[in-house]
């Protein structure tokens, strides 16, 4: 029986593995230098939706990066145990991969659909990056 709460996206693996859990959704990119601090898992940029909002053990999904190479601080969160569970997002760039490496995170880009679009902050995710699926059980 088809579960009509749940919206199945595909797109390609950048960083093997799963995981599950709360979405977290930026509609607007996220910046990196300056605008992280990886101690506390949070995006300082004022005036972002994410302000001040832990990162840590959420599907963070978002469109793309933001500016230079501040992007790759977002990996620093490792370091600290912040980090989110899988990064989801629509258009990256080299810095946007080092970010999710340095996670060591399950992370997947070019989707069939939209992810920013499709998933809202608090629905329950499944990322399952090794085949490129992600299951969204809407809130």
């Amino acid at each position: 029986m088809k579960n009509y709460n749940e919206i199945i996206l595909k797109g390609r693996k950048v960083i093997g593995g799963k995981a599950e859990g709360e979405a977290i959704v930026s509609k607007i990119p996220l910046m990196g230098w300056g605008n992280v601090d990886p101690k506390r898992g949070i995006t300082t940029e004022r005036n972002h939706p994410l302000y001040n909002i832990p990162l840590k053990d959420k599907i963070l999904v978002f469109p793309e990066p933001r500016g230079s190479g501040g992007f790759v601080i977002y990996g620093a969160m490792k370091r600290y145990g912040t980090n989110p569970a899988a990064m989801l997002y629509t258009k990256g760039l080299a810095l946007t991969v080092l970010a999710a490496m340095s996670m060591d995170v399950p992370t997947i880009t070019d989707f069939d659909q939209d992810p920013v679009k499709q998933i809202e902050t608090g629905d329950y995710v499944k990322v399952d990056a090794d085949k490129g699926i992600v299951r969204i059980i809407k809130k």
